[in-house]
């Protein structure tokens, strides 16, 4: 039995879109004579679809690009995500389903079972649970349909403790002799060599061969990097689908094993934390403007690594000729900032523009003169630097259709070192969850074979600029502390005493945790980021602004 594995980028709500590109991926398949042809989850409505789920006509709609699906089948059998209407006598109204059709006609339907209910999922709220399995028998072979979660209940998992039943057991009880797992699982790092882990210790347990599909592109913050799977019963991964980009390969399932079919040189290397993170913003950064409508992206380039990183990546994503760099030089920006920001743009070759923000700033100092009359220059003055520079950034976007890209990093929106209505100005917060320390990391993948950003943006003491040799450090600890402590207070959810026993000095964590939790109001404000770590800010990360909570 020939198997073709679509492992495809789709947008949510595009049903023509999707559709026409499954049913050419199909078409795909039957002239490579496959028997059977797999798509991802949800493949029909683009994942994730989210409160979209509450409208009927959505549902709807996905329900009639099925039908067109379907009608498209005679000659072969496709395994297709969707969501399907409730059949059951009570519960939610929908189900995240995968329907087995073959020539024209809906054989079954295959229901989730698991339904995560945490960090970016939130799949309890739409569907209700599959209440039992069922075995595909085609032309004499047996296999059964997962969906995503549902392969994530291996003893050795904390997902273990979520559920109380196991899906890939009770298939193979029913006499499964091959699992499908179609999926839309997101990238963070570390993610890939952990699926590649679960799918082949499953393959062993069960002594069977698995499937994993997985689904590919960005959408909102979350970004799905493929890498889709095919692993014989002994655990070994015979065929592989690419990372961060679409991929259509075959395998073949003979004899109780899993055999790769047209396969030149498959690499199964999972790759790198950080090629495999540039590659996830990348992605991330070209669905969202393309997804969303944008020509161009619009960047302030200032000379510093934050900044030069998120161009970088962005002349990858949509090309040099859709970047516009711009500086905004001010009376306490350095000659080599201004001159670190040109040869980057050039590096790049990017457009590059200058718009001095001294006269603005004057104007606004003369204008608050009489209100601030007698008293010391502080932050204010400094915020209002910041806030000239994002005025000028939306400036350009109104005027010219841009989308701005802002240049925060993880550390930073961490401890609001930051100015709303400011820096913090922008439609993408391209490395808001990039601690500082990866920030450089990236910079030196970015410039592993040539040199794009100049050496002194890397090497030079990171400054916001916004008064006389002003440092990050005389208001943060050194990067290398703070991102420790962040990493431990945030992804790991440590209290303050578990911290302190990790080696950092308590002062310090005290210091670092109160300003987390003093600046939730601006991360609450601040644009939507890219997710590459275990928690980033934004869906997975529920915390309330108006509360007293201290942590001990």
């Amino acid at each position: 039995m020939k198997i073709a594995i679509c492992q495809i980028n789709t947008t949510v709500g595009a049903f023509k879109e999707n559709t026409e590109k499954v049913c050419a991926y199909i078409d795909k398949a039957k002239r490579r004579g496959c028997d059977i042809v797999v798509f991802p989850e949800m493949v029909v409505t683009g994942y994730p679809p989210e409160d979209l789920l509450e409208r009927p006509d959505f549902i709807n709609r996905n329900l009639e690009a099925l039908e067109i699906i379907k009608d498209h089948t005679m000659g072969i059998a496709a395994v297709v995500g969707f969501v399907d209407k409730n059949t059951f006598k009570n519960g939610k109204p929908l189900c995240n389903a995968s329907a087995f059709i073959c020539n024209k006609q809906v054989i079954s339907k295959h229901y989730k079972m698991l339904l995560p209910n945490y960090d970016v999922f939130d799949e309890q709220r739409y569907f209700e649970p599959a209440k039992a399995v069922s075995v595909i028998d085609h032309n004499g072979v047996k296999f059964g349909i997962t969906i995503c979660e549902d392969i994530w209940n291996s003893d050795d998992m904390f997902n273990n403790s979520l559920y109380h039943v196991n899906p890939v057991k009770e298939l193979v009880d029913h006499g499964a002799e091959f699992i499908i797992n179609i999926s839309a699982s997101p990238f963070e790092k570390g993610k890939i060599k952990e699926r590649f882990s679960l799918v082949t210790n499953l393959a062993i347990k069960h002594n069977i061969p698995f499937l994993y599909v997985n689904q590919v592109g960005g959408n909102d913050d979350l970004i799905f990097d493929g890498n889709s799977i095919a692993v014989n019963r002994d655990g070994k991964i015979v065929n592989k689908g690419a990372g961060f980009c679409e991929d259509f390969f075959f395998v073949e399932i003979r004899d109780k094993d899993c055999n790769a079919v047209d396969v030149a040189d498959v690499s199964i290397d999972p790759g790198d934390d950080i090629s495999n993170i540039y590659k996830a913003l990348v992605l991330g950064v070209n669905d969202y403007v393309r997804k969303c409508g944008f020509k161009k992206v619009v960047i302030g380039l200032s000379g510093g690594i934050d900044s030069a990183v998120v161009a970088s990546i962005a002349s990858h994503a949509v090309g040099r000729d859709k970047v516009v760099g711009v500086a905004m030089p001010s009376i306490y920006s350095a000659d080599d900032s201004l001159g670190d920001a040109k040869g980057l743009a050039e590096n790049l070759g990017i457009e590059f523009k200058v718009i001095p923000i001294k006269m603005i700033h004057s104007a606004f100092i003369k204008t608050l003169e009489s209100e601030f009359a007698g008293l010391a220059p502080d932050i204010t003055e400094e915020n209002l630097q910041a806030r000239m520079r994002g005025n000028i950034m939306m400036a350009l976007s109104n005027k010219f259709g841009y989308l701005v890209l802002t240049t925060g990093n993880k550390s930073e929106l961490s401890v609001g070192y930051c100015t709303l209505y400011g820096d913090m100005c922008g439609g993408l917060a391209v490395i808001s969850d990039v601690p500082k320390i990866m920030v450089y990391d990236l910079a030196r993948y970015i410039n592993i074979n040539r040199v794009v950003i100049p050496i002194n943006t890397i090497e030079k003491p990171p400054t916001a600029e916004l008064k006389p040799d002003q440092k990050d450090q005389d208001s943060l600890p050194p990067y290398e502390i703070l991102d420790g402590i962040l990493k431990a207070y945030i992804e790991e959810t440590r209290n303050i005493q578990e911290i302190v026993n990790m080696g950092y000095f308590e002062k310090t964590v005290r210091e670092v945790v109160k300003m987390v939790d003093r600046n939730e109001y601006k991360r609450n404000q601040a644009a939507p980021g890219l997710r590459v770590t275990s928690k980033a800010f934004g869906t997975g990360r529920r915390v309330p602004i108006a509360q007293a909570y201290t942590n001990h």
